[in-house]
């Protein structure tokens, strides 16, 4: 079984995005997400991450990704993952992130699933007139 992954998010957005990632890849393994509404704490997102700890194969290891440092989702996973060994958070999650692990979780160990993780969250991030080839020459007709 490949690397587990949690995705935690403040609402319904890790929901949201793993039903996007599915969309474009189509149905996933050993994959779970909470959501964290108001009136939870860190407390119940700690029980809500172990609830789902059970569920999947953990074999592997476990990514949690979650959508900000320092937010309640990444404090409880945290408080799980940095006592376990081959357990790790990873902050940002989106769905490049999401596409990009996914596919490539039964090729890679437990620690380059990490890397390529950090990598492909960032690597989404773009702009695009930044993104696009800049043209030396029409820049010097026009002056």
């Amino acid at each position: 079984m490949p690397v587990g992954i949690i995705i935690g998010t403040h609402g319904e957005a890790a929901r949201e995005l793993l039903k996007s990632a599915e969309m474009i890849i189509g149905t996933q393994e050993n994959v779970a997400f909470i959501t964290f509404v108001p009136g939870e704490n860190t407390d119940t997102l700690i029980t809500k991450f172990n609830e789902k700890l059970e569920e999947i194969d953990t074999a592997e290891g476990v990514i949690f990704m979650v959508d900000l440092f320092g937010g309640s989702p990444y404090n409880a996973a945290s408080q799980i993952a940095l006592p376990a060994d081959q357990m790790d958070v990873v902050t940002g999650v989106n769905i490049p992130m999401l596409l990009e692990t996914l596919s490539m979780r039964a090729a890679t160990g437990f620690s380059e699933f990490v890397d390529i993780a950090i990598n492909a969250g960032s690597g989404g991030v773009r702009s695009l007139k930044q993104s696009l080839p800049k043209n030396e020459d029409t820049e010097e007709d026009e002056l």
